[in-house]
């Protein structure tokens, strides 16, 4: 285990966690407190019981003697409720503290996940993208929660309990040093080397595990029709027994780790007992005193409990830090665009010598794609499935960077263009409907913050959802389910519409926006979108012009896509639609 590269994994999110540094501090002052309170109670009760027996011992004997019982009964109740009220307050802070520290690492890394473009994200199953925002940045609350206050509160219990026993015989304060740091040492650092590969790979088989778990359910008809679903299970099962093996080893590790605790806290009671019997012996310290020195010992059980399986699990930590780690460099890769804004009203479009290769990909999905749209115009592209139309409308909202070749908005290089205003001034409606498990209000609001209830009114009529809206028991405060299950596929569309027309675009990109959709409604709601459109610069994406349930209208000019090629770019033969 090298320090430099733990510090290096680490540091971004420690200076993350800087951000909060007084909640932690605070945190941490608690778990010492309910550490003390735990430390004080045992001892002085210990204390109390051994010189309330010795002194009636002594007066049973004839010996005139006196104990005062209210004061260090009054300090035993107050330890007694320090440690409950400390460990009380201590859970709640810092668990709070750690939902708030986890809501700023998801929002810095989704942060650093929007701004990858198509080709990156591809490079990864969503399970996995997924997997980063919710169990790797969860496995994160480790770092602070159990590998740095756990450790810092035990080293310091030791010293300050080191330093007390060392009032009353010093070499029993050095004993415990001499002991217990050493075990702390190897609490920290040998239980991480023992654990850190096999921790690491629980996480990997747990992220594995997911995405099978998503690919064996989703893809239940195709692995039964090709009969593969008991091979698909057996990979499965197998992963499943080496999550096992790791997770026993660790367990083994931790469990190996917590018999360590145990057994060096009884060898330093034991040692400190001698030592303060022989002190006891030479009349140097009382017996109540020789009683408690042990029991402070055993106290400091609690705090080094702790560390074992934490720091066991450290490898996971480590994993999960990489995985984000590699997420954030991704993400600081893609340059910052924040340059030149574009201007309001219609934008043109330009592409020269625009070429677009995948990855992998034998061939290219473009090639040397020329094509102009003026101001205000209302082109189609059209094409097969494959041909490249979306691969244009990526390109144009940049999505995915060209291979080769040049694109403008507004006379202006795409590269150059503000992130804020393209997202602003650039709109597309794709096959693919993206709504939220919210409000029918909260996802319209997700295009205009600000739009008061009577503006989502006018655009769902636009789009003949009003009447239908209204007739929800909650209006515009239902909720449409996850991913907009609760919707019909055509409600879910006709929403991704409204919300669309919400925006002031310039330039609107329609993928097919009215698939899925009976001609009646269609016919109905083209008329809308029309008087949408006007003034602004469009493209339409779909397989051909005439002869379907819907042409797109205003139409100036039809180009036509051939496996990643532009064939034809004429003046349309179907201008009105």
């Amino acid at each position: 285990m090298s320090e430099r590269t733990l510090s290096t994994t680490f540091s971004p999110w420690l200076r993350l966690l800087a951000r909060r540094r007084r909640r932690l501090v605070i945190g941490m002052l608690l778990l010492m407190l309910t550490v003390g309170s735990a430390v004080g109670l045992l001892s002085l009760s210990g204390w109390f019981i051994a010189a309330s027996a010795l002194t009636g011992m002594a007066l049973a004997m004839g010996v005139s003697a006196g104990l005062d019982v209210y004061v260090p009964g009054g300090g035993i109740r107050f330890f007694a409720v320090s440690r409950t009220v400390a460990r009380y307050a201590e859970r709640l802070y810092n668990h709070d503290t750690v939902l708030r520290l986890l809501a700023d690492l998801r929002s810095r890394l989704f942060a650093a996940m929007a701004r990858l473009d198509d080709r990156t994200l591809t490079k990864q199953r969503a399970s996995d993208w997924l997997n980063r925002l919710t169990a790797d940045i969860d496995t994160l609350d480790n770092l602070y929660l159990r590998l740095m206050a756990p450790p810092v509160v035990a080293l310091s219990a030791v010293l300050l309990v080191a330093a007390f026993l060392a009032l009353w015989v010093p070499v029993a304060g050095l004993a415990l040093v001499v002991l217990l740091l050493p075990t702390w040492a190897w609490l920290t650092v040998g239980q991480a080397w023992l654990g850190m590969a096999a921790s690491r790979r629980q996480v990997d088989h747990l992220e594995r595990l997911r995405s099978q778990a998503i690919e064996h359910l989703s893809g239940l008809a195709e692995l039964e029709a090709y009969g593969s679903r008991a091979w698909h299970r057996r990979a499965w099962r197998n992963r499943e027994q080496a999550l096992h093996r790791d997770q026993r080893r660790t367990g083994r590790v931790a469990g190996a780790g917590i018999a360590l605790v145990n057994l060096m806290v009884g060898l330093t009671m034991v040692g400190v007992l001698w030592l303060a019997a022989s002190a006891w012996q030479e009349a140097t310290i009382s017996g109540a005193v020789m009683v408690m020195m042990p029991l402070a010992v055993l106290a400091l059980g609690e705090a080094l409990a702790l560390l074992p399986m934490a720091f066991t699990q450290l490898g996971a930590t480590r994993g999960a830090a990489e995985r984000l780690n590699g997420v954030e460099r991704a993400g600081a890769n893609v340059p910052a665009f924040d340059g030149t804004k574009l201007p309001e009203g219609a934008l043109s479009a330009t592409l020269r010598g625009v070429t677009l290769h995948y990855a992998g990909a034998l061939t290219p999905a473009l090639r040397n794609i020329e094509l102009e749209l003026r101001p205000g115009e209302r082109i189609a592209l059209t094409g097969a499935s494959g041909a490249g139309k979306s691969s244009v409308a990526a390109l144009l909202t940049r999505r995915l960077p060209p291979s080769q070749g040049e694109i403008k908005l507004a006379g202006v290089p795409l590269a150059q263009v503000d992130e804020s205003s393209l997202r602003q001034r650039v709109a597309i409606l794709g096959q693919r409907i993206d709504l939220f498990q919210g409000s029918l209000a909260s996802n319209l609001r997700l295009a205009a913050p600000q739009a008061g209830d009577a503006l989502l009114w006018q655009v769902l009529d636009g789009v003949e959802l009003a009447a239908w809206a209204a007739s929800l028991p909650h209006g515009l405060d239902t909720r449409v389910g996850e991913g907009g299950r609760a919707l019909s596929g055509g409600q879910a569309r006709r929403l991704a519409l409204a919300r669309l027309m919400l925006r002031d675009p310039g330039l609107v990109i329609l993928d097919e926006p009215f698939a899925g959709l009976d001609a009646a409604t269609v016919s109905r709601l083209a008329l809308s979108l029309d008087r949408w459109l006007e003034g602004r610069s469009v493209v339409y994406l779909v397989h051909q012009l005439g002869g379907g349930a819907f042409d797109p209208p205003g139409i100036t000019r039809e180009c036509r896509l051939e496996q990643g090629e532009l064939t034809v770019c004429a003046n349309s033969a179907h201008p009105s639609g």
